[in-house]
């Protein structure tokens, strides 16, 4: 692409608005910003768009979301699912409203009905909005919790998660076939609602969602007892997570559930947070402050779009929060589904536990205990959804939880995405459960870790930008790949599994096995003494991600191999 004609190009043609031309004639001298606005299309991957808003081929604005729908119109249109219709929701960050509109008036102007929510909601309300409403396909606005300068769209399928195989290719490869702005169909706004093409919807989706919240419920027999003695922090950070979450606290019985004010209210710029992300300590300030003066039992954030929840609950010996990864609150809600539905009675035939395959291996554990099948996706929760399809398809599994350690779990098949609104509502039930035994959520995960095991795990990565930067993640992987480590960290490789060539390679005889799973560019190490590491490129963000997971015989000696593990695997890749 020559990217300063294209860039001169949006500074002249009549299809760019005023604004458009007015924000890139700012930038005239300063070629290297061009360069980068302009260098490529931003990149529909398999699960959408996702980049910094701003005017250019390289950036989300209104005419890189008309073009992507374009090409997805064209694949529901080869479908056949015109009259089936889209779901759109999105979230509170900058542009969401316009980009969720603009993606509606293209598929009305190709003859494709749209469900567009009247305001904000969160990304697992829009999955299961696209079950019950009978839809080909669903839109989220959201860049999930990406900084303040980010906006993205992702799309999801008639059931209900995020595009997968064959769909994704499929729909990427529709949107590649979109070259020119003149191929791109959009329409006015009254004229689609008159045509009854764009359809309002809202207050009606929410009351049937918040009672398939409800019905995940195990206990509300004890959360009415425990109801007036726990105190709960939450921060929706400026999200979409506010009102729903507050909702099925208030109408489960919670009582004392007290919201960060400042960071209350739907806001794109965050303007109390750098990042607006749970995984982030630094986003916990105000939380966690108006946790010491209610003395709070559990404090809560989701992220903009309320699919993942970051979680602290109390020491009670020191007094002090202690943060929970990913893994951690998964587990504590695995094991208390698993344990009280075991003794309720309530456990289906079959069940099973889905997780992805740089999350705990505690979980493996937890299935053991009672039995339960474990069954292990790619990264990426909409091969969590996709699963639950493939059980109720193949009449194999029950699906009773699925999680990933990057802050998202599911309880229930109402939705098909990753829901911080249910994963609110199973802890604070769990610590409801705990605090009538006198314990914390901290104690509880204690408790876990001296019956399974002391299991921790970590992340780091490297952040790559520009021209060069997906080159060199390439040219890591390939070396990574030539090159196979014997030892990581002090622990002798076992087996490498490679899912791009879909083979595992027993290090110690050479005996090679397929993966089971689908092509990915990611290799796992299996290591000693129920270690692993994994590296893989993001698929949303320049990035490569280096995972790691030990198991210790205590807190500090868990701490000291996942160090020595992370220090060696990233010199290593």
């Amino acid at each position: 692409m020559d990217y300063m004609k294209t860039y001169a190009q949006w500074c002249t043609d009549p299809y760019f608005d005023a604004e458009t031309k007015m924000e890139l004639k700012d930038i005239e001298s300063d070629t290297a910003e061009i360069e980068d606005r302009f260098y490529r299309r931003l990149e529909f991957g398999t699960g959408g768009l996702r980049g910094v808003i701003g005017a250019g081929t390289n950036r989300m604005n209104i005419y890189t979301v008309r073009q992507a729908t374009q090409g997805l119109a064209n694949y529901i249109i080869s479908q056949n699912g015109q009259k089936k219709g889209v779901a759109i929701a999105y979230d509170s960050r900058r542009m969401s409203p316009e980009f969720a509109d603009e993606a509606a008036l293209c598929l009305n102007a190709n003859g494709i009905h749209t469900y567009r929510f009247e305001s904000l909601r969160p990304t697992p309300e829009l999955s299961f909005a696209v079950r019950h409403l009978g839809c080909i396909a669903g839109i989220v606005i959201t860049a999930s919790h990406n900084p303040r300068e980010y906006n993205g769209y992702k799309v999801y399928w008639e059931d209900g998660a995020q595009i997968t195989p064959p769909h994704d290719k499929n729909i990427l490869a529709e949107v590649a076939k979109v070259t020119e702005f003149s191929q791109v169909k959009t329409m006015d706004r009254q004229e689609a609602q008159a045509q009854g093409l764009y359809e309002m919807i809202g207050s009606g989706i929410d009351d049937l969602y918040m009672e398939q919240l409800k019905e995940q419920s195990i206990h509300p027999e004890l959360i009415q007892k425990a109801a007036g003695d726990i105190k709960i922090v939450y921060t929706p950070l400026h999200g979409t997570g506010n009102i729903p979450v507050r909702r099925v606290l208030k109408e489960l019985g919670f009582e004392h559930v007290y919201v960060v004010k400042d960071q209350e209210l739907p806001d794109g710029s965050f303007p109390t947070v750098a990042y607006p992300n749970p995984e982030d300590e630094k986003a916990w300030t105000l939380a966690l402050a108006l946790a010491k003066e209610k003395d709070a039992d559990i404090v809560l954030a989701t992220d903009p779009d309320a699919d993942r929840l970051g979680v602290y609950a109390k020491d009670t010996k020191t007094g002090e929060y202690v943060s929970f990864t990913g893994n951690m609150s998964g587990m504590l809600i695995a094991e208390y589904i698993l344990r009280e539905r075991t003794a309720k009675g309530t456990m289906p035939e079959n069940p099973a536990l889905v997780e992805t395959i740089v999350t705990t291996d505690m979980a493996k554990a937890i299935a053991a205990e009672y039995g339960t099948a474990l069954i292990e996706v790619l990264t990426g929760f909409k091969y969590i959804g996709e699963q639950i399809k493939l059980f109720e398809q193949e009449n194999s599994h029950h699906y009773v939880f699925g999680l990933e350690e990057s802050y998202g779990c599911l309880a229930g098949t109402y939705a098909r995405d990753k829901d911080a609104c249910v994963a609110v509502m199973m802890l604070c039930e769990a610590a409801a459960y705990y605090k009538l035994q006198n314990k914390t959520l901290w104690d509880a995960m204690l408790d876990m870790y001296e019956k399974y095991g002391y299991y921790k795990e970590g992340l780091a990565t490297l952040t790559l930008k520009g021209i060069d930067g997906a080159k060199q993640i390439q040219e890591m992987m390939s070396a990574a790949r030539s090159n196979p480590p014997k030892t990581l960290g002090g622990f002798q490789v076992l087996a490498v599994r490679d899912y791009k060539e879909d083979v595992r390679t027993d290090m110690l005889t050479g005996e090679t096995v397929p993966t089971g799973l689908p092509a990915s560019n990611v290799l796992y190490y299996e290591l000693e003494n129920n270690a692993w590491c994994c590296v893989r490129p993001s698929g949303t963000e320049p990035k490569i991600k280096y995972y790691f997971g030990v198991k210790g015989t205590s807190l500090e000696d868990a701490a000291e191999k996942l160090q020595a593990l992370k220090q060696d695997m990233v010199k290593e890749a």
